[in-house]
């Protein structure tokens, strides 16, 4: 056991989280012991241990002086990823970051682990599923790469597509143009959009067809060259349509699928597209499966406990009285097949 003392300087405090929640991540997850004092930071623990939070208040403050100030939530996020990963640092995570982010209004950095490895997927696959529960990031990270990918001219066009389930074939009886008809389906990734650039700039680039957004059943016949192509909520898909989808990627393309099993609304006869996709492309070479579990969710952390609690009860309403629930459990279909590597 080692003692350090690190000057208390002025500003640190927003490293501390709230009600110092970050200091207790730190103090759980390396095993120390941190004490404040009134004008000194003790730290006690192993000497590697003992290394690492020091590192991580010497690399805020050259953070800070530098101009970046992490809001809490992101922080305590990239702090998760330094704690879990002895080989991660919090300016190595904030500049990679920030490689990401060029142009865009928003740091574009994991906050999980499993989120880490979705974005070194992305980077280094053509196509990537991204699978797990609601609010784990799936969709926004994907859009992030896709912009960053856009402002980088890795690509010269973003595609976002989404079934539209709830119309289903009278899609073409609603009123008003295409883009009235297709707008509320598609909203969850033109609050994605607007949220990492300029209001102007995404209305510009939806216009010049730059960006497009359409419903999935217009991509049939298409080949899609030099785009980054998304399909959210694609555990709404057919199997005919996840095939169709998935043979439009052309020549300099990158394709991410993103989905959650547990919420197919699908008539109740049909077999998700995703699930078979799962199945069928498991070990093929160029494609990439990331699954995401409640404890990736990075919106409220209520919602992290509401994911949580409906597994708990899933599960439970599976098994027979008397036997604890394990994990989670679909009525309809498993999210994750046992036959499948997580990666």
């Amino acid at each position: 056991m080692v003692k350090k003392s690190l000057p208390l300087t002025p500003g640190i405090e927003p490293l501390y989280g709230t009600r110092d929640e970050n200091l207790r991540l730190m103090e759980d997850g390396l095993h120390v012991q941190i004490d404040l004092r009134s004008e000194s930071i003790q730290i006690m623990g192993a000497a590697e241990d003992v290394a690492r939070v020091e590192g991580i208040f010497n690399d805020f403050e050259t953070l800070r002086k530098s101009g970046v100030h992490p809001h809490n939530g992101e922080l305590h996020g990239l702090l998760k990823m330094v704690v879990a990963d002895p080989t991660a640092t919090l300016r190595g995570l904030i500049d990679s970051g920030k490689q990401r982010s060029a142009g865009t209004k928003k740091l574009v950095s994991p906050r999980t682990a499993n989120q880490g490895k979705y974005v070194e997927a992305i980077e280094a696959n053509d196509m990537v599923f991204g699978l797990g529960p609601a609010g784990t990031g799936k969709t926004y990270l994907a859009v992030a790469m896709a912009v960053s990918a856009l402002l980088a001219k890795k690509v010269s066009r973003i595609i976002l597509v989404r079934p539209a389930v709830e119309a289903g074939e009278r899609l073409g009886f609603l009123p008003g143009s295409l883009q009235e008809k297709v707008d509320p389906y598609m909203r969850p990734l033109y609050d994605a959009l607007y949220d990492l650039l300029d209001p102007v700039k995404v209305d510009k680039m939806l216009e010049t067809n730059v960006i497009e957004i359409a419903p999935l059943a217009f991509m049939r016949g298409r080949t899609l060259n030099d785009a980054f192509i998304i399909m959210d909520e694609a555990q709404n898909t057919t199997n005919e349509q996840m095939k169709m989808f998935l043979t439009r990627l052309g020549n300099g393309s990158k394709t991410v699928i993103t989905g959650d099993l547990s919420q197919i609304d699908l008539p109740v006869a049909s077999k998700s597209g995703l699930y078979e996709a799962l199945h069928v492309l498991d070990g093929v070479e160029g494609i990439r499966f990331c699954h995401f579990e409640a404890v990736d969710v990075v919106r409220h952390a209520l919602v992290q406990r509401i994911v949580r609690a409906y597994d708990t009860y899933k599960a439970a309403e599976q098994l027979p009285l008397g036997i604890e629930a394990a994990g989670p459990v679909s009525k309809r279909e498993p999210t994750k097949p046992g036959a499948f590597t997580k990666h």
